[in-house]
C-alpha cells in the first residue's frame, strides 16, 4: 500500500493493534489498511445474513451479532477475537442496532 493511500483507518481499528501501554501499533501501517479493508468489507457483506438470520429465527439484534461474533473468531473464523468483535461493533452500527460493547456479545459467566 503507498504512502499517498486515501483509505482513512479509524482509531478504533487502529487501536486492535496497539498493546495496553503503548502507543504505537506493532505492526505497519499497509498490515493496519489491508485488514481493516478487509474487516469493514466483511461487516458490508455480513447485513444482509444478519438480518436475514434475525428474521427468519426470531433471535434478537444481541443474539444475532453474538452468532455473528462466534462465527467470525472461531477456529474456521476469517479474523482473530479483536477483529470479530471490531466487525461485529461496525455490523450493528450499519444496520442501526445497539452496540454490543466494548466487551462484546459474550454472555455472562464468559460462555
Amino acid at each position: 500500500m503507498s504512502e499517498d493511500s486515501q483509505i482513512v483507518v479509524p482509531p478504533s481499528f487502529v487501536a486492535l493493534f496497539v498493546p495496553p501501554g503503548r502507543i504505537k501499533p506493532t505492526v505497519s501501517r499497509e498490515v493496519i489498511a489491508t485488514r481493516y479493508e478487509f474487516c469493514e468489507d466483511l461487516a458490508q457483506a455480513l447485513i444482509e445474513h444478519a438480518q436475514t438470520v434475525h428474521f427468519d429465527t426470531g433471535a434478537d439484534e444481541a443474539e444475532v451479532l453474538r452468532r455473528m461474533q462466534l462465527g467470525l473468531a472461531g477456529p474456521d473464523g476469517a479474523a482473530d477475537e479483536a477483529e470479530a468483535l471490531w466487525v461485529t461493533r461496525r455490523l450493528a452500527e450499519l444496520l442501526g442496532w445497539p452496540d454490543p460493547g466494548p466487551g462484546g456479545t459474550e454472555a455472562p459467566g464468559g460462555t
